[in-house]
């Protein structure tokens, strides 16, 4: 990539109104994945949108400015959120984002020290895939309870009407992601949770009492440990968040690969990856002390600056600062909280098979050897008990359950199998087609 392929490069500062439009088609990108989350986890849209921003502008900060990434709700966290919300309430769902932050500093240290091969050693492809394969399935029934249901948790109150929302804002969501191009071809979630919003309104089954009762202007409802909860912390919840930090640093680290591609810099080495995982794991951190969801680097704002080759961080600190502000509108809130679950169900429909299937994708682009035994073992138990709703019982409190389960046995079963690979290359996990 020449000079003259960049439109702005990293510490180029745009004009007003340009650094303006191209800021809010950052926002655009990540808006919807970054709203359904707490939409799915019972959290705060609108916090979630202030710890998305405050989140990247931290971010830039402890990446020295050099990494040009924007943070958003994470989806592989969606199931020991909502395990942990059910099990001691909002606030041990809390403890989730900030235990994995914790272990983010820890391993960023450890990075710095001894470099990143240990770490790829440990989270080799056969056990991240089927792991990050649990992940989606695991969320499957609870996509189609969304999709089907007037109330999710209630299987009486089946409904065609309802059911018919999720399958056209699932058709829609489909169609702009195999045939949109340009701008509209980076929101194709939230092109699709529009159209079905727009179709949920036309049948009757949205309730706009609450944006009209809603203020324009509203501080939204923060939740901070030791002020409006005490945090308990639960070693079944702690035990369950493990896997899902071992699927996100491999996407984090994914992405800054993909990153170092697009911007033509070797991100790994200035300012590193242990700056860039030290970044994800204060966007964890943050997150958790204010209520919001956990927040990771998003893949579709990296898609963004392949198309537009800005590279600025400059616009990525502007769409954090334009989502902090929509965070403070009331009416925004209130009409967000209107969308009919039904709507969410149909997307994530999609989004939880496209998690499952991009564990699939990871196995296939490492060119895993199933006709090896110790893969096919390897994977199969994963997804057994990981899927299976496997669990031993360690405690009366403590209880170590399907994918936290699924995730050590697989651990243990790479290292103990004869034909490990002792030497793993460093671009395993890392491939572009792998993060997209």
């Amino acid at each position: 990539m020449t000079r003259q392929d960049i439109v702005l490069d990293v510490h180029e500062r745009p004009k007003v109104p340009q650094w303006i439009s191209l800021s809010i088609q950052h926002l655009f990108a990540m808006f919807g994945a970054t709203i359904l989350v707490p939409f799915l986890v019972g959290l705060s849209p609108s916090v979630a949108l202030i710890s998305s921003g405050l989140s990247t502008l931290g971010y830039l900060v402890i990446t020295k400015g050099q990494i040009p990434a924007y943070l958003g709700s994470s989806f592989a966290f969606i199931a020991p959120v909502i395990a942990a919300k059910a099990s001691g309430g909002p606030g041990t769902a809390m403890l989730v984002g900030f235990m994995a932050g914790m272990i983010y500093g820890i391993v960023a240290l450890l990075i710095k020290k001894f470099g990143v091969k240990w770490l790829l050693n440990i989270l080799p492809p056969i056990v991240v895939g089927p792991v990050i394969m649990v992940i989606g399935l695991g969320l499957a029934g609870n996509a189609v309870n969304m999709a089907m249901r007037i109330d999710p948790n209630d299987a009486a109150t089946y409904s065609s009407l309802h059911f018919s929302v999720a399958l056209v804002t699932l058709f829609l969501t489909i169609i702009a992601t195999m045939f949109f191009k340009g701008f509209f071809g980076v929101i194709p979630v939230l092109f699709g949770i529009v159209c079905g919003y727009t179709y949920a309104a036309i049948v009757g089954i949205v309730d706009f009492s609450g944006v009209t009762a809603a203020k324009w202007f509203e501080a939204p409802e923060l939740l901070i440990p030791f002020v409006t909860y005490s945090p308990e912390l639960k070693w079944s919840v702690a035990i369950a968040m493990l896997p899902v930090v071992i699927v996100t640093f491999s996407e984090n680290i994914g992405h800054q690969m993909v990153l170092s591609k697009v911007i033509n810099r070797n991100l790994l080495v200035k300012p590193g990856l242990h700056r860039a995982i030290a970044g994800d794991g204060f966007a964890l951190t943050l997150a958790s002390l204010i209520g919001g969801p956990p927040n990771t680097t998003y893949g579709e704002n990296i898609g963004v600056l392949a198309i537009t080759r800005v590279f600025s961080v400059f616009v990525i600190g502007g769409a954090a600062v334009f989502a902090i502000i929509f965070g403070f509108i009331g009416k925004f809130s209130a009409l967000i909280s209107s969308i009919p679950t039904n709507v969410m169900g149909g997307v994530s429909i999609l989004l939880f098979g496209i998690i499952a299937s991009s564990g699939l994708r990871m196995l296939i682009d490492n060119k895993v050897d199933f006709s090896k035994n110790r893969n096919l073992i390897i994977a199969s138990v994963i997804l057994v008990i990981g899927i299976g709703g496997a669990f031993i019982q360690v405690t009366e409190q403590v209880q170590i359950s399907g994918m936290a389960l699924a995730a050590i046995i697989g651990a243990i079963l790479n290292f103990v199998l004869p034909g490990r690979e002792k030497n793993v290359d460093e671009n395993a996990l890392l491939s572009e087609d792998n993060q997209e």
